[in-house]
């Protein structure tokens, strides 16, 4: 099993609070996902690199400024919000999902690693009554789906930060053409993590209105 020392490696400059952190996550999950069907019971073994690294290639590719607020929409256990709040402690974060029991594992997370920046929400995006500066998603929809979810909620503009797999040309031809000025940036994750072949098709997507 891969263990912290595998983020430790890709980002050495934690600090002593921000590693015990990462360090709690893996007996955490490992407990929350015997009640709570959050990762496969085959994928809990890699938590560390399919999970939580993969969260943290947001990172790699996308600014995260100290005082603004970021959404995580369907967080699920808490990716990618609950890594990303770890390493950003100066930004806000809000993780929303649909799915009650998640939030409550998310939120009992926050609690037990003492992160101060991060809340779990059991509401649908388009239900929360704030505005943020960037959504931060893994996989959870399409880009027009995100897209519209999120119509109300930008403090400014459409801002999002994707984590995706595939082929994403028809997901981004979606968005140009309700917003032809948006600008999109993809990365291949593979590029900084070639090591692992989990990240051989998965990419950052980078959608700026």
């Amino acid at each position: 099993m891969v263990t912290s020392d595998i983020i430790f490696k890709y980002f050495p400059d934690l600090s002593e609070v921000q590693k015990n952190q990462f360090r709690q996550l893996g007996d955490l999950y490992l407990f929350h996902n015997e009640r709570v069907n959050l990762i496969s019971r085959k994928d809990i073994q890699n938590l560390y690199t399919n999970h939580i690294l993969h969260s943290l290639a947001l990172a790699k590719f996308c600014d995260f400024l100290p005082g603004n607020h970021y959404m995580d929409i369907g967080t699920g256990g808490g990716f990618p919000g609950i890594p990303l709040a770890i390493l950003f402690p100066k930004s806000q974060f809000t993780l929303v999902d649909s799915i009650g029991k998640k939030i409550q594992v998310v939120n009992d997370v926050i609690a037990k690693t003492e992160i101060l920046n991060a809340t779990g929400f059991h509401l649908r995006a388009e239900q929360m009554p704030i505005k943020v500066d960037t959504i931060v998603a893994r996989a959870v929809a399409p880009c027009i789906e995100l897209w519209n979810w999120s119509t109300g909620l930008w403090k400014k503009k459409p801002s999002f930060y994707l984590l995706k797999g595939g082929d994403l040309a028809e997901e981004i031809n979606e968005v140009l053409a309700i917003s032809p000025k948006t600008k999109v940036q993809m990365h291949a994750i593979s590029d900084i993590l070639g090591e692992f072949e989990f990240f051989e098709t998965k990419k950052v997507l980078k959608i700026i209105a």
